[in-house]
């Protein structure tokens, strides 16, 4: 079962999902996110330390953003956590927020990763922010992020079994 878990910011998606794998006797935590540089982003760090609590004792987390490579390697069920993340990460490494000439590399990291998703036989979810229910930013590096991310989410979405929606803590599957 592959299932894509969206929705904003603080709506419940991470809890949702780690519910949906709750009863796995081990999962692959899988965070493709940048990692909070130590006194530089407090905020950042309290959010991954949150989320580090709240998974069980028994599931592994793996910290990088090659999520092709994770899910190739696994033979555990997977939570990805998240697309966001992963994007940003990405963009990060491309230094897409300021030059040109990246799109055909994060075209080919975002395949590679897709088609692992698609061929990995574990149970898998993925947590991803819903973006495109707002302005459109004033900023180009807001823009540039939605614009990827609602073609990301899209991507995923259709190779998935079933997407649930989550909504001020409260699920609907799509």
């Amino acid at each position: 079962m592959k299932t894509l878990v969206i929705g904003g910011v603080r709506s419940g998606k991470s809890a949702h999902a780690e519910k949906l794998l709750a009863d796995a006797d081990r999962v692959d935590y899988v965070a493709p996110g940048p990692m909070p540089d130590e006194g530089k982003d407090a905020e950042w760090a309290a959010r991954i330390a949150a989320h580090r609590l709240r998974r069980p004792a028994h599931w592994r987390t793996i910290e990088t953003t090659d999520v092709a490579a994770a899910l190739w390697a696994t033979a555990n069920p997977v939570l990805v956590d998240s697309l966001g993340t992963w994007l940003s990460a990405h963009l990060d490494q491309l230094n897409a927020w300021t030059t040109t000439g990246w799109d055909g590399e994060l075209r080919q990291r975002i395949f590679e990763t897709a088609e692992a998703w698609a061929a990995c036989e574990e149970d898998l979810v993925m947590v991803t922010n819903e973006v495109g229910w707002t302005l459109v930013s004033e900023h180009a590096s807001g823009r540039l992020y939605t614009d990827w991310l609602g073609r990301i989410n899209q991507l995923f979405a259709a190779r998935c079994d079933e997407v649930h929606l989550v909504v001020a803590g409260r699920v609907l599957q799509l």
